[in-house]
């Protein structure tokens, strides 16, 4: 084992991630090439201090690294024991004094180990791929819209894996220029999403392979929208049947009248009779929402509503009306 990893970031073996990640952050402030230079020293000790953090802040890699280094100090002490020195008789001519390395079983049982960790540690540089998470998100449409289907515009913001660094944030040994460092970047995408007739509140759509990218290859997240009918303005609405109240002028409910009430199918014209009451209730069938073959209807209530810009003629004819009325009463 040639590097370090605890001397590149002078901290003990049991140092916490905290503890790695604040080492890791000072010294790559102190020897950013940025900062102290672009000599050919200042930047190899800048690649081992982010080599150094790669290995030790990976559960996995350090976990892998720290049997390696365990191994290492073991194994290298074990060999200088193995190394022994064989004087022959001094007498024969023909002989002279060597030196004769030998290896047991065991030695050999531990260079097997030791070529397991590193084929470990090579397995573990070579990262299986992970699919992307999932995004969720809302979609607001109008009840009009729910019965008769719709498409809808909507811009989201993903969080991507930089493209040019891979999400190592490094790039030669510099932070990344492209995510600033972050391994990361995040960007709106702009979705056409169709709506289908007669979908239900907090139904979900789903957007396959459209939420967070996949890692090393993986397969991307998916995007759920959530669909949320909004009441319409001046409506409301009680399962299929749509509550619309309307307003309209006295005169139209003593002597009659007609008046123009947008529903879902159109402009429909409501007849209004003579005599109609302020809160009465009027009935206009297959006008309401459709689903599952079923139709309900619109019902209006009536609102009498009482003018507030009356002109002089118009308020002597209610005085008048009011002397005829109470005329009648008193007869």
């Amino acid at each position: 084992m040639t590097k370090d990893y605890y001397k590149i970031l002078d901290i003990p073996e049991f140092s916490t991630t905290e503890d790695i990640k604040n080492a890791y952050r000072k010294l790559a402030r102190k020897w950013h090439p940025d900062v102290a230079g672009n000599s050919d020293e200042v930047i190899a000790r800048f690649k081992d201090i982010n080599e150094a953090y790669e290995i030790l802040s990976d559960k996995v890699k350090k976990a892998n690294y720290d049997k390696a280094r365990k191994f290492y100090n073991y194994s290298a002490s074990d060999r200088s024991t193995q190394t022994k020195t064989y004087n022959t008789n001094t007498t024969n001519p023909n002989h002279n004094n060597y030196k004769e390395t030998y290896h047991t079983k065991e030695n050999d049982k531990k260079t097997s180990f030791w070529e397991d960790i590193f084929k470990s540690h090579k397995h573990d540089e070579i990262k299986s791929p992970k699919r992307g998470e999932d995004i969720y998100s809302d979609v607001e449409i109008s009840v009009f819209e729910a019965v008769n289907g719709t498409e809808k515009v909507i811009n989201m913001l993903q969080t991507q894996i930089c493209p040019n660094c891979g999400g190592r944030k490094f790039v030669n040994g510099n932070k990344c220029s492209h995510c600033k460092g972050k391994g990361e970047i995040s960007a709106y995408k702009r979705f056409k999403v169709k709506i289908p007739a007669g979908i239900k509140h907090l139904s979900k759509i789903r957007l396959a392979e459209e939420g967070e990218k996949g890692q090393n290859g993986g397969r991307n997240g998916d995007l759920y929208l959530t669909i949320h009918i909004r009441e319409p303005k001046n409506y409301k609405t009680d399962g299929l049947n749509i509550l619309k109240t309307i307003q309209i002028q006295p005169t139209d409910a003593v002597l009659g009248g007609e008046v123009t009430v947008a529903t879902l199918i159109g402009n429909v014209s409501l007849k209004i009779s003579p005599n109609t009451k302020n809160g009465q209730k009027i009935r206009l069938s297959g006008c309401g929402i459709k689903q599952n073959n079923k139709v309900g209807d619109m019902i209006v209530t009536v609102e009498i509503q009482i003018p507030q810009d009356l002109s002089e003629e118009e308020i002597s004819l209610y005085r008048k009306l009011r002397q005829l009325r109470e005329r009648g009463v008193s007869n």
